[in-house]
């Protein structure tokens, strides 16, 4: 049985994802410049250790100028290996050149690391955590995209005690009033999008 908030959370997932299909490449390559110049205003991420981010595709918010500026400071990047349960595993980030095209079923391609597996808990390592997602509403409850794999990764930082600051990157038009939620959601601590950042929880 659904829970209640979902066909809710699918119809608005629908109207964000048609938005998105409609900018074009510049609008995108645009967003990204500005997303990386205003992310790093985040003392959380310029001065991380060890960030866990992913890698943006098709419409989606741009995050590969981040990871470069965050990898060229020292930062440790980690990036996400889907596992057929729709689980994350974890990887480095290498430099562009370390990034490799994986088609996972019928889904669109994405851009995986190369290299060694670290395993699903090497997210508990992060200082902070950038997670996708189509909206955050004024309480910084977050709208993912559906396939739950994020929700087992907030799931397995809340069992290991971990407290990294969560961080989710959108366009401006993507912050809104309300999202629907359910009991196992989680807010946010901050939203970046090309024109700034906010704020919602301080860390414990």
């Amino acid at each position: 049985m659904e829970h209640q908030a979902e066909p809710g959370k699918r119809m608005l997932r629908q109207g964000f994802l048609a938005v998105r299909s409609a900018l074009t490449a510049d609008d995108v390559r645009e967003a990204a410049a500005a997303l990386a110049e205003r992310a790093l205003e985040l003392p959380e991420l310029a001065h991380a250790r060890t960030v866990a981010a992913y890698v943006s595709v098709g419409s989606e918010p741009g995050t590969l100028a981040l990871l470069e500026a965050l990898r060229v400071r020292g930062v440790r990047v980690l990036l996400p290996v889907l596992l057929p349960d729709n689980d994350l595993d974890w990887g480095t980030y290498a430099g562009p050149e370390s990034l490799v095209s994986v088609r996972h079923g019928g889904r669109m391609a994405l851009l995986e690391p190369a290299g060694e597996r670290l395993g699903p808990e090497a997210v508990r390592e992060a200082d902070a955590v950038l997670l996708p997602g189509l909206a955050v509403d004024a309480r910084g409850m977050r709208l993912g995209r559906g396939g739950g794999s994020y929700d087992r990764v907030l799931s397995r930082l809340e069992r290991a005690g971990a407290e990294p600051v969560l961080v989710v990157l959108l366009y401006d038009a993507e912050v809104v009033e309300r999202v629907p939620e359910e009991a196992h959601d989680r807010p946010v601590h901050a939203v970046v999008t090309p024109s700034g950042v906010r704020r919602f929880h301080r860390r414990p």
